[in-house]
């Protein structure tokens, strides 16, 4: 386990009830494994309603996270504060992509900070049932693709056309891939085309999970210590590119045709990922009662460098999530004071 820093004294509030808080604590491969008081897994939270609801009388907001440590980064610094500006206790609970959706829309969670696209869930609960609000821009662009180490693609700059992978299948083998090349992906919860993809483009490769973000950043680490070539599905933003450089293989051109086709047979597509600006989502009622709780996320808004320091002081230099946010928040009054209600 890495190193957790003690905690500092929390301020006395006028509230009835014990404070406590959630953390999000680093794992030995410096990325964060969130505890909660509610515990994890998405058919625990859809079940669950916060535990500082209504207690006795107190400020509370509960926020979904997703696994990856962008996302954590988000919520560190709107939890900190939240708490520390506004006053209110918060609680956070990490729940899967689509999970998290319907935990919104019970109320169960009051906001997803960092939402990828996801068409069919807004259809249903932005549009028809008005379920969920639109939280606004979180102000970072999202991109998700297939990458290779600048080190391999220096060597072999034709890799980075997809109609070249085949003849490097055999470079990206592994004992995992079944003697074909492999495709490093994350967790499998999370929202991919890629078996997809390797389908239906005839590469002759296998999608091999990792099992985490976590899992994924120490397996393309220790490939770039080694100087081994891989391929990997990877996204930004994401901090790891400062460390180990990596250059985009360049898939077939995505139209909105094929995200209609894909949208109909997730396993027709045959596209490159879209460049996604990424959203914020409140439950409804919460966006019109949740007071400076409300306004104050929604106008929580960052940029991709932002977000990376965060992500950064977590998942590799160690901090805990709320010292992260600390740092981060005493050296930029200039961004987060404009958030204020």
């Amino acid at each position: 386990m890495a190193r957790i820093r003690t905690r500092r004294p929390t301020r006395t509030r006028p509230l009835t009830a014990t404070r406590t808080r959630t953390r999000l604590l680093t794992a030995a491969t410096g990325v964060t494994a969130l505890l909660t008081a509610t515990g994890c897994g998405a058919a625990d939270m859809t079940k669950q309603s916060s535990p500082y609801a209504n207690v006795g009388g107190a400020k509370s907001v509960t926020l979904s996270v997703q696994s990856w440590v962008g996302a954590q980064s988000n919520v560190a610094v709107a939890e900190y504060l939240l708490d520390h500006e506004l006053g209110y206790r918060v609680d956070t609970v990490q729940v899967d992509e689509v999970p998290a959706w319907d935990a919104l829309s019970q109320g169960r969670v009051d906001a997803i900070l960092e939402d990828w696209g996801h068409p069919d869930q807004e259809q249903r609960y932005v549009k028809d049932k008005k379920t969920i609000a639109p939280g606004g821009d979180l102000g970072v662009t999202g991109h998700i693709g297939w990458f290779v180490p600048k080190y391999f693609a220096d060597a072999h700059p034709d890799v980075t056309d997809w109609r070249n992978l085949n003849k490097y299948a055999k470079t990206f083998r592994t004992a995992e891939s079944g003697g074909k090349g492999q495709l490093l992906d994350g967790s499998p919860s999370y929202v991919t085309n890629d078996k997809a993809l390797v389908k239906n483009l005839d590469l002759d490769y296998q999608v091999v999970f990792s099992g985490s973000e976590a899992a994924q950043i120490t397996q393309i680490k220790q490939f770039a210590k080694e100087k081994k070539p891989f391929l990997t599905y990877w996204y930004a933003p994401q901090w790891l590119f400062n460390q180990v450089p990596m250059v985009e293989v360049k898939l077939p051109k995505y139209t909105d045709a094929c995200a209609a086709k894909g949208a109909e047979d997730p396993k027709s597509f045959d596209c490159a990922y879209p460049t996604t600006p990424l959203q914020k989502y409140l439950n409804a009622d919460f966006a019109r009662k949740g007071g400076k709780a409300a306004a104050f996320l929604k106008k929580f808004h960052w940029t991709e460098e932002d977000q990376n320091e965060v992500a950064e002081l977590i998942a590799s230099d160690g901090l805990s999530a709320e010292d992260a946010a600390e740092k981060w928040v005493k050296e930029h009054p200039d961004v987060w004071k404009k958030w204020l209600p």
